[in-house]
């Protein structure tokens, strides 16, 4: 590629003091990619109805992430122009009216922007959403996982290069600490473990948007880092863009680009304990930490761990690293 290669790591649900809300990371990852071709994680570019996503960065699920940097896959960016197919699962218990907007959202996105929906499909019964918060990080479980697997496996056998899931909350899961932008999303962790299942399975791009029970339009002024929220009857927009333009997952040696291709891993100072940044320590890819505080504690004076370098802001790493670029 013609653009030097990074990786931008936001771990979902663990409340960032960037990328923890909604689409709140998304200008700083338009500035590093007008330099750099930027991996990110989803949640760092989502924001309801808006997206920061653009053809220099790759939309890449945390799972997907954490194998793309064991070296287990490998990525090919589509071309400028060249879009996915995408299937949508939409959760049967979903009501009637909230999956109308839905629908009304899809074929909106389908015409205006031209993102092309192959099909979709119904559970067959109810997914079954449990959201689970234990130590202050945002998790939960999936009663019925195999209804979302064969639902995704009947587009991908339409042709679906990419698979959107809306999963139903049909509980109350405001959190007066996030929209004040001072706590972790209450849906993020169990958003990471539906989009997971699906990649797990099927290793093609998938992301999750949630659809609630009350779709109105809030008119509060709330925190910046979560107005998006406020603004989105659905979320269904940003991740059928990013999905849209999402790499193909290749075996390793058959893409584009290889964990060995990157520049730099940046994550946030106290969140060093993922697969993708074991992997880095392991392969000698270069890391670099910034102050961007998490409910975490896992520093690398935690095991005895120099990352390449620190700083203080995303903006100083931006601008020290395009003098040594």
């Amino acid at each position: 590629m013609e653009k030097p290669i990074i990786a931008l790591s936001i771990p979902t649900g663990i409340g960032a003091n960037f990328g923890g809300y909604a689409g709140d990371f998304g200008y700083i990852a338009r500035k590093f990619s007008k330099h750099f071709y930027c991996i990110v994680n989803p949640n760092a570019v989502n924001g309801g109805i808006l997206s920061a996503i653009n053809n220099d960065m790759a939309y890449l699920e945390g799972y997907l992430f954490d194998e793309f940097f064991k070296g287990n896959i490998s990525l090919t960016p589509k071309k400028e122009y060249e879009t996915n197919k995408i299937g949508v699962i939409f959760d049967s218990e979903i009501p009637k009216n909230i999956l109308n907007v839905h629908i009304n959202t899809i074929n909106s996105l389908n015409m205006v922007q031209g993102i092309e929906t192959i099909g979709i499909e119904y559970t067959e019964k109810p997914v079954g959403i449990e959201i689970i918060i234990e130590n202050n990080i945002s998790s939960g479980n999936i009663k019925n996982p195999d209804t979302l697997l064969k639902a995704a496996e009947k587009l991908i056998k339409k042709g679906a290069q990419a698979i959107a899931v809306v999963c139903y909350f049909k509980e109350d899961t405001e959190d007066l600490n996030y929209s004040n932008a001072n706590g972790i999303d209450p849906i993020g962790g169990i958003e990471a473990v539906i989009s997971h299942l699906i990649t797990k399975e099927f290793k093609i791009p998938a992301a999750h948007s949630p659809a609630f029970c009350d779709i109105d339009i809030s008119e509060k002024i709330e925190n910046p880092k979560v107005a998006s929220e406020l603004i989105s009857s659905t979320y269904l927009p940003c991740i059928m863009q990013g999905l849209s333009i999402a790499p193909q997952i290749k075996f390793f040696k058959e893409g584009k680009i290889k964990n060995k291709d990157i520049k730099y891993l940046i994550v946030p100072y106290d969140a060093l304990g993922s697969p993708a940044v074991l992997s880095c320590i392991k392969n000698n890819i270069k890391i670099i930490t910034i102050k961007n505080d998490t409910v975490l504690d896992v520093t690398a004076e935690k095991f005895n761990f120099k990352p390449f370098k620190y700083f203080e802001s995303y903006e100083e790493c931006l601008e020290n690293i395009l003098l040594h670029k």
